[in-house]
C-alpha cells in the first residue's frame, strides 16, 4: 500500500476505495474475469498482470519489460491472447528535437560563433535541460523498434510471446482487437501521422495485414497533400462496433467507418468540432442502446497544453442517428474549483471506459480524478459520482489516466498515469 499524503483530504461522492495497489503509472487498464491487465507508461516497466480474485488484496502475478527506447502503455485481452503496443518513448519531444535542433544550431553558430550548450538548446526548444541528452542520442541512433506484440496468456503467471509485428516511425499507439482482427493505430512508411492498419488474427503467431484506412492527405508517398498543419490530424484509434469503426482523428474530430468489407473500409459519417474546441478528439463510441429512439454517441477529448481563457478538454454527446448529419447535443465539463489539485498537474478529460452498455459514462479526468456521468438526458449530462485520489509518492497531483469497470459487482478500476491503481466501489446515484 502506498503512503498517502494525510494533509490532503480525499474528495469523493458515492464512491469508496476498496484497495490501492502501488505500481508504476500506466496508460491503460483492462479487467477480464479474475485478472486485471495494466500497460505502464515508463520503461522498463511494460505490462503487469494482476490477480484480483480478492479485490481487497490485488496481487501482481506477472510483469513484462519493454524493448529498448520503447514503452508499452496499452494492453488488450481477447480470450487467452494479450496484445501490447510498442511505441517510441518520449516520441513527441524526440521528434521535436529532430526537426528543430539543426536549425537552432545553425542560427546559434551564425550569431555566436559556437554551438549552443544543452541549457541553451533546451531554452530554444522549450523543454527541460535534462531531456537534451536523450533527444541528441535519438538523433544519432534513430528508432526502428515500433510495432505491437501478441502473447499467449493461458498461464497468467507466464506470458509467452507469439508474435512481434514491426510497423514504422513512432510505432503503435492505441488499438482495438476482437476475435478476428486487430485494429492498429500506427505510423507507416509513406504516411503522415498514424493511420489504421487491420490485421487478420486467424493465426495469432502470424498476423496478416488485410487493409488500411487513412484520411485524404495522409498518404504523402502517394502524392496526397494534407490540408492541416503537421500532425494535427491523424488517427488516435478506431473502435469496432458491429459493422462500423468509430475513429477519433485528433484535431479532425471523428469519423465513422463502414467495415462490412474489411478489405475496403469507407467513411460514412464525420464531424469536426475543432475549432472551436481547442483540445483533441481522443475516443468516440455510440451507446449500445438508443435513447428515445435516437442513436447517441459519446466522445471525449484529451487535455494537452492549456491556454488561459480556453476551455479544458471535456466529454461530448452527439446524435448520430443520421451519420450524414451528425449533431452535437451537449458537453460535460469539470470546473477547476472541483479538484484541489487542478492547478498542480495536467487537468481536463482524457479517456472513458470503452464499453457504453448503459447511460453511465466512467471518465478518467487527469487531476480531476474519476467522474461518473449519466447521459440519460443527452442534452443535459449529469454527474452522479466522483473520486479524486490524493497524490502519492511525492507527486503534486493525481493523474487519472484510464478506467475499467466490472459489471457484476460494480467495482471500478482507476489507473493513475504517474503511480498506482485504485479499486473502487460505486454506490449509485
Amino acid at each position: 500500500m502506498a503512503k498517502k499524503d494525510k494533509k490532503k483530504p480525499l474528495s469523493t461522492k458515492n464512491i469508496k476505495r476498496i484497495a490501492h495497489l502501488d505500481i508504476p503509472g500506466g496508460g491503460q487498464v483492462e479487467v477480464h474475469g479474475k485478472y486485471c491487465y495494466v500497460g505502464h507508461m515508463d520503461p522498463p516497466h511494460g505490462t503487469s498482470i494482476i490477480d484480483i480474485s480478492n479485490p481487497k488484496k490485488p496481487k501482481v502475478v506477472a510483469t513484462l519489460t519493454t524493448p529498448p527506447n520503447s514503452h508499452s502503455h496499452k494492453v488488450r485481452v481477447i480470450g487467452d491472447l494479450m496484445y501490447t503496443n510498442v511505441e517510441m518513448f518520449n516520441r513527441h519531444r524526440r521528434r521535436l528535437g529532430e526537426q528543430k535542433i539543426p536549425g537552432i544550431v545553425r542560427a546559434f553558430k551564425k550569431k555566436h560563433g559556437r554551438e549552443p550548450k544543452n541549457g541553451e538548446l533546451a531554452k530554444e526548444l522549450g523543454v527541460d535541460k535534462n531531456l537534451i541528452p536523450d533527444i541528441l542520442g535519438y538523433m544519432k541512433t534513430g528508432y526502428d523498434g515500433g510495432g505491437w506484440r501478441v502473447f499467449d496468456i493461458k498461464d497468467k503467471t507466464n506470458p509467452k510471446e507469439l508474435a512481434y509485428v514491426k510497423t514504422h516511425g513512432f510505432g503503435t499507439h492505441r488499438f482495438h482487437c476482437d476475435e478476428k482482427y486487430a485494429y492498429i493505430s500506427t505510423e507507416m512508411e509513406g504516411y503522415l501521422g498514424n493511420i489504421l492498419v487491420v490485421y487478420d488474427m486467424k493465426n495469432p503467431a502470424k498476423p496478416k495485414e488485410v487493409s488500411r484506412w487513412w484520411m485524404p492527405g495522409q498518404h504523402i508517398a502517394g502524392g496526397e497533400k494534407p490540408t492541416w498543419k503537421g500532425y494535427n490530424n491523424r488517427l488516435h484509434h478506431a473502435m469496432r462496433v458491429g459493422d462500423e469503426l468509430w475513429a477519433a482523428v485528433w484535431h479532425g474530430g471523428f469519423q465513422v467507418l463502414d467495415a462490412k468489407n474489411i478489405k475496403n473500409i469507407k467513411t460514412i459519417g464525420a464531424i469536426n468540432y475543432h475549432p472551436p474546441a481547442p483540445m483533441t478528439s481522443h475516443t468516440i463510441m455510440p451507446l449500445e442502446k438508443k435513447i428515445n429512439g435516437r442513436r447517441i454517441a459519446v466522445g471525449i477529448d484529451e487535455e494537452h497544453t492549456h491556454h488561459v481563457g480556453q476551455p479544458h478538454a471535456c466529454m461530448w454527446v452527439f446524435d448520430v442517428t443520421d451519420l450524414k448529419n451528425i449533431q452535437t447535443l451537449s458537453s460535460y465539463h469539470v470546473s477547476e474549483l472541483d479538484s484541489p489539485w487542478s492547478r498542480l498537474g495536467r487537468f481536463g478529460a482524457h479517456q472513458y471506459r470503452e464499453k457504453l452498455n448503459s447511460t453511465l459514462v466512467y471518465n478518467a479526468w487527469f487531476s480531476g480524478g474519476l467522474r461518473i456521468v449519466d447521459v440519460a438526458d443527452p442534452h443535459l449530462p449529469k454527474e452522479v459520482g466522483y473520486f479524486i485520489p490524493e497524490p502519492v509518492n511525492g507527486h503534486k497531483s493525481p493523474q487519472s489516466n484510464d478506467v475499467d469497470v466490472v459489471d457484476k459487482n460494480g467495482l471500478v478500476y482507476l489507473l493513475d498515469r504517474l503511480t498506482g491503481l485504485d479499486i473502487l466501489e460505486f454506490n449509485g446515484a
